[in-house]
């Protein structure tokens, strides 16, 4: 298996879909599936039952999967989505940016 190009954590922004041009943290990586859940992005409504945790119910956003080939690691140095690779630095993998040499595991 190879090893993931986003983490939890990361900034990332969406190039295809409704919310194409947008950035967004990510929350969650669902690795089995190949989605990650990226804050603020790909809304959906969702209806809420009463109950005691929400007596009133209603209608709620909340963020959906995003496929992993939306999205693109977005470097604050080139102010733009970028492709990765891995290399070797003091003894562990990081994470580098093809167009600008930017580290993201610091």
């Amino acid at each position: 298996m190879s090893k993931r190009r986003i983490k939890k954590g990361d900034t990332v922004i969406v190039i295809a879909g409704e919310d194409a041009g947008k950035t967004g943290k990510v929350l969650l990586v669902v690795p089995e599936k190949n989605r990650l859940l990226v804050e603020g992005l790909n809304l959906v409504k969702k209806a809420l039952r009463k109950s005691e945790s929400s007596p009133q119910g209603g209608i709620v956003e909340q963020e959906a999967p995003i496929h992993i080939s939306n999205v693109m690691l977005y470097d604050p140095e080139a102010k733009r989505g970028v492709r990765v690779s891995r290399e070797r630095e003091g003894g562990r993998s990081v994470r580098k940016s093809k167009a600008s040499s930017h580290v993201f595991d610091q």
